[in-house]
């Protein structure tokens, strides 16, 4: 009988141990998913519902909004691929677009401090922006 008692708790330590990591990292891939936003090494990324027109004008209404003050743009690929540049503050940001479909744009923004150091949580604001004006 004692056996049986501590073989129980044991198993179910060890379920516990195996899903806790395996729950936290669904809570958080569930929270990403949800908003359609990842974290990049750079930055922030989505497929975002759009064409690359309407997303594209989307992007430069947030920049205006946000005080990022436009110093470039490039479009490519007939206009398939498409990147803005400004600065916000020590700030400089990158909306990098690109059309998947007639309906889908794959969009990062990235916001760089210095040669190292890029803030991860502006850029994911900034997309968020995007993403809610659609």
């Amino acid at each position: 009988m004692m056996a049986i008692k501590s073989i129980v708790p044991m198993r179910w330590l060890a379920a516990l141990a195996v899903a806790l990591p395996v729950t936290g990292c669904l809570a958080a891939a569930a929270a990403g998913a949800g908003a359609g936003i990842y974290l990049t090494s750079r930055g922030a990324e989505s497929l975002i519902d759009g064409p690359i027109d309407q997303v594209a004008t989307r992007a430069r209404t947030v920049m205006n909004e946000e005080g990022i003050v436009p110093d470039a743009s490039s479009t490519e690929n007939g206009g398939q691929n498409r990147e803005f540049k400004g600065k916000k503050g020590d700030l400089d940001v990158t909306i990098q677009m690109e059309q998947k479909s007639d309906k889908t744009t794959r969009v990062e923004v990235t916001a760089r401090k210095n040669l190292a150091e890029w803030d991860k949580d502006y850029a994911q604001q900034v997309l968020q922006r995007i993403v809610q004006k659609g």
